[in-house]
Order: C-alpha cells, then sequence, then structure tokens
C-alpha cells in the first residue's frame, strides 16, 4: 500500500480561489480584508514565511502591510505599533511572526492584540474560547490539518488520535480540535514513555515535534492518516519534515509531504480568518 498525498498546495489553491471572490464582493460593499504582518529580527525562515504570506494576501485580493523591525528593537515599539493597529479600520487581522528575540515577552506581545484582531487565533480568549468549542479564530496550522481530514471524506469520529508535541501553536489546539471532532486524543511529548507504543495504536497520526524524519514506517499503524507539520532543513539544504516520508508513504492511507502539506494550508487558514474578521466587521 503506498498512501495518498494530501496536497496542502492543491487544497489551498482551491479554497483561496473562493476567498478571492468573497474578497471582490466584500470589496463591492466597502470592505477590503486586511493583514498586517509584523516581524521582529532577522530569522531566515520568518522573512520566508512573512514574505508569502504578504504574496497570498496579493493573491487573494487582500490588503497587506508589512513591518519590520531589528532584532535589538524596544519591546514598547512594537506594542505601540499594534495598539495603533488595533484601532485602524482598514486592518482586519494582526500578525506577529514568531519566533521573537529573547528580550520580548511573546505571550503579552500576543495578548496586546484585539481579540477580534487575532487571527493567528494564539490570544488568551481564543485559546479558552476553542477549549469550550465557542466560535472563536482557530490557529491556522491544526485549523489547514482539519480541512485535510474534510476534503479527503476522513471523519476523526471514533478514531484514536496521537499528536506527537505539546506546543501552544500546534500540539493543544490540534488535541482541542480533534476532541471536538469525535476522536480520542493522546498528546506525547520529549517525556513520553515508548513512543513508538503510542504512535502504533493511532488512526491519526499528528507529528509536530521539530525533529526530522523522528517518525518512522515502523512506527505507523498501517492504514492511519499521517499528518507531517514539521520542517526542517537538513545538512544538504533540503526541506524535511518530523515524519520519515519514504518509510512511513508505504505504510499509511494518507499522509501530507514537506515541503508542499501542511505549510501551504497555514497560510491559507490565515486567510481564512483574516476574511472572517472582515466579514464581522461588515456586520456588525
Amino acid at each position: 500500500m503506498t498512501a495518498h498525498i494530501l496536497d496542502g498546495n492543491a487544497l489551498g489553491q482551491k479554497l483561496r480561489a473562493g476567498f478571492k471572490q468573497k474578497a471582490e464582493e466584500l470589496a463591492a460593499q466597502g470592505v477590503r480584508p486586511g493583514l498586517a504582518v509584523i516581524l521582529v529580527g532577522e530569522d531566515a525562515a520568518s522573512q520566508v514565511y512573512v514574505r508569502n504570506k504578504v504574496n497570498a494576501c496579493a493573491q487573494a485580493g487582500f490588503y497587506s502591510e508589512k513591518y519590520t523591525y531589528a532584532p535589538d528593537v524596544d519591546p514598547q515599539v512594537v506594542f505601540d505599533k499594534i495598539a495603533e493597529l488595533n484601532a485602524d479600520a482598514k486592518i482586519h487581522g494582526i500578525l506577529v511572526q514568531l519566533p521573537l528575540p529573547r528580550h520580548f515577552n511573546a505571550d503579552a506581545v500576543l495578548d496586546a492584540i484585539a481579540a477580534e484582531k487575532d487571527v493567528d487565533g494564539f490570544r488568551a480568549e481564543n485559546v479558552g474560547a476553542l477549549m469550550q468549542g465557542q466560535p472563536c479564530f482557530i490557529p491556522c496550522t491544526p485549523y489547514g490539518a482539519m480541512k485535510f481530514f474534510e476534503e479527503a471524506g476522513i471523519s476523526p469520529r471514533g478514531k484514536e488520535a496521537v499528536i506527537v508535541g505539546r506546543s501552544n501553536i500546534v500540539g493543544k489546539p490540534m488535541a482541542m480540535l480533534l476532541m471536538h471532532a469525535g476522536a480520542t486524543v493522546t498528546v506525547c511529548h520529549s517525556q513520553t514513555k515508548d513512543l513508538k507504543a503510542h504512535c502504533l495504536r493511532a488512526d491519526i497520526l499528528v507529528a509536530a515535534i521539530g525533529k526530522p524524519k523522528m517518525i518512522t514506517g515502523d512506527m505507523v499503524k498501517p492504514g492511519a492518516v499521517v499528518i507531517d507539520v514539521g520542517i526542517n532543513r537538513m545538512p544538504d539544504g533540503k526541506l524535511c519534515g518530523d515524519v520519515d516520508f519514504e518509510s512511513v508513504k508505504e505504510v499509511a492511507s494518507f499522509i501530507t509531504p514537506v515541503p508542499g502539506g501542511v505549510g501551504p494550508m497555514t497560510i491559507t487558514m490565515l486567510l481564512a480568518n483574516t476574511l472572517e474578521s472582515a466579514e464581522r466587521t461588515l456586520n456588525a
């Protein structure tokens, strides 16, 4: 058995075409979805991510602004910019690219973003609403993973789901979404004993641990759905995920590639949240 590839580029383009049409409809009513992106420092990967997000906005007919700051900038400068953007009616979403330099309190920065513009879904109010199953902005990477299930006709209900990684950005919200969808969820991490045994139980396996090719074919239940959130650069410059794609694809029923899997869907769902925020202002 060779797994079906869950193509994030293809699904992302399909969804973005719909976003572009909705953006045109909103523009006709005087509202153009607007996203502001803040980048602090010179991290090469972050620069690529921000460029891709700005380009995606342009392609979907969204308005965007980008603000870049030196790595040693006074955090108050960033807080002041966030406050300015919170009050800017043409901005519907604010994104602060992570990671931030060490002299920043990342939680305080994220909580400075107005809840109605927190399109990354990281502010405490949105996190709490997600836990309760209330309407909220869903963190973009887990949101994209759920769209893969929807597109492929995969219902998590009644299935065993195992998430490797417990970050606030991916692992924890992914667990919440899968629980709301009816799955029985196990969250593993660096201190989990016998990780392989947990993984082998999984009908749905989400790898978000940040270690290249950590999940191998002998750790995957035959027929499992495997979502690889990791993105790692190897010594030869090539990108790979947290899953050993070549061995796992021979065992799994569905698998996301790296690159071209979860990454494009993360940006796609950022656009979805920004569009939703713009629609809310129109209906307010």
